[in-house]
């Protein structure tokens, strides 16, 4: 059989072979279309499909779940289906016509198979991602269970495997928390989410790396009464500073014994029991070490349903304490009532300088004002100063840390109550501070 095609005479086995280029230049833009928009869905986007009932949802998820699986099949595919057709369309323009043929094949499989094979199916996946995966995922799922496709991944992915050190795709290809924090940042700037989501974000992402130690309470600063006192006299303590648990002790704070709740002081002083030894009310104390993350801290506390924990070095030592207020804080930010008197953490007393609270946090100083304080067993400004300085500091003492000096204020005994920063902008100034 002979057909007539633009002027030159073609066999049947010519068109056969036609048709079949025809096929696998659009399976290899398929494919291309499929590699693209895959690589694109991320584990959460596909489980929202799932959540919402979208066709093909659940073999995307199952697919992206192995991502090896089905990169390599579709690149395989992909790869014999370009080789084939390419091969192909030399034969018949090698038939057609003759020496020109090579250079005729070559200038189409750059053009017609580039184009339509690569350039135009990509595009359309990076435009809709989303609806181009949800198609490709039930032909990929298929194809990737072929034994010929299944036999060349698995050789894939063990060579893969040898060459990355044994690091399997789904730990490279892991979020850093950098990662998240700027696509929450990108996510801000155009106006997809507010800019309180994005701190609520950096907020939990930090609040995972944060242990008991960085955010309790002191042991200076705890509120406690010793076991010996009488109720009223803990329940006026509790009324002056506003607590509604206050931890009792016996000897010392590194001997505490449990805790009463106001509630129980007012309730046994109302019915004639003022007069009584406060651990008499005492109710059992709860105790974490201090490098104990807070989000462990947190599930702990919810599931316990008690609110204050006291936190203990490793001697054993009372070294401070938190409350559920102050976890929540961590994520939400301070929370004060109309009652609450607030001083500021840090004041800014002008261009360069700072009046910092001893007790604040050194890396949220850090974030907060762009600085790069150092950063290391230290959590705190006043643990940095009196690392610099290395003896405890008399009020206006001084230290410094490249272009920056740190000036000692409100000594009280052995404790700095705050820390005056001032930043230098050049090394001449930063020495000419330091003397």
């Amino acid at each position: 059989m002979v057909a007539v095609v633009a002027g030159a005479r073609w066999t049947s086995s010519e068109v056969i072979i036609t048709v079949v280029v025809i096929v696998l230049i659009a399976l290899s833009g398929f494919l291309a279309m499929a590699e693209t928009a895959l690589t694109r869905i991320s584990k959460v986007k596909a489980q929202a499909f799932v959540d919402q009932k979208r066709r093909g949802a659940k073999r995307l998820a199952s697919l992206i779940e192995h991502p090896t699986a089905f990169l390599n099949a579709i690149l395989l595919s992909a790869l014999i289906s370009q080789l084939v057709a390419a091969t192909l369309v030399g034969v018949i323009a090698e038939r057609l016509f003759g020496a020109l043929g090579v250079t005729v094949a070559i200038v189409f499989e750059i053009l017609v198979i580039f184009v339509l094979a690569e350039a135009l199916p990509k595009n359309y996946a990076v435009g809709h991602p989303e609806k181009a995966a949800l198609v490709a995922a039930p032909f990929v799922s298929v194809l990737a269970r072929f034994p010929l496709i299944r036999g060349a991944t698995w050789l894939v992915g063990g060579l893969a495997n040898a060459i990355l050190k044994g690091k399997p795709y789904s730990q490279l290809n892991q979020v850093s928390e950098e990662e998240l924090l700027a696509m929450a940042d990108a996510a801000a700037e155009d106006d997809v989410i507010e800019n309180e989501e994005r701190e609520l974000i950096a907020s939990v992402i930090e609040f995972g790396d944060t242990v008991a130690r960085e955010l309790m309470v002191p042991r200076v600063d705890i509120v406690a009464a010793e076991g010996d006192a009488s109720v009223e006299e803990v329940l006026g303590l509790a009324l002056e500073k506003g607590f509604s648990r206050i931890p009792i002790y016996r000897e010392n704070l590194d001997h505490i014994i449990g805790m009463v709740l106001a509630k129980d002081l007012m309730r046994a002083s109302r019915s004639g029991g003022g007069d009584h030894m406060v651990y008499t009310l005492v109710r059992k104390a709860h105790f974490v070490p201090e490098t104990k993350h807070v989000p462990d801290l947190l599930r702990e506390m919810q599931a316990g349903k008690y609110h204050l924990v006291i936190v203990v070095d490793e001697y054993g030592g009372t070294a401070g304490l938190v409350t559920m207020e102050d976890l929540i804080e961590e994520l939400l930010g301070e929370i004060t009532d109309e009652f609450d008197f607030y001083e500021a953490e840090v004041v800014e007393l002008g261009p360069g300088q700072l009046l910092i609270k001893a007790t604040k946090s050194l890396d949220e100083l850090n974030e907060d004002f762009g600085l790069d304080l150092p950063t290391g067993d230290w959590d705190t400004v006043g643990g940095l100063f009196l690392q610099l300085l290395g003896h405890l500091p008399v009020e206006g003492e001084r230290t410094s840390t490249g272009h920056y000096s740190l000036i000692a204020e409100k000594v009280s005994g052995n404790r700095i109550g705050a820390v005056r920063l001032e930043i230098h902008h050049d090394e001449d100034e930063a020495a000419e501070a330091g003397r």
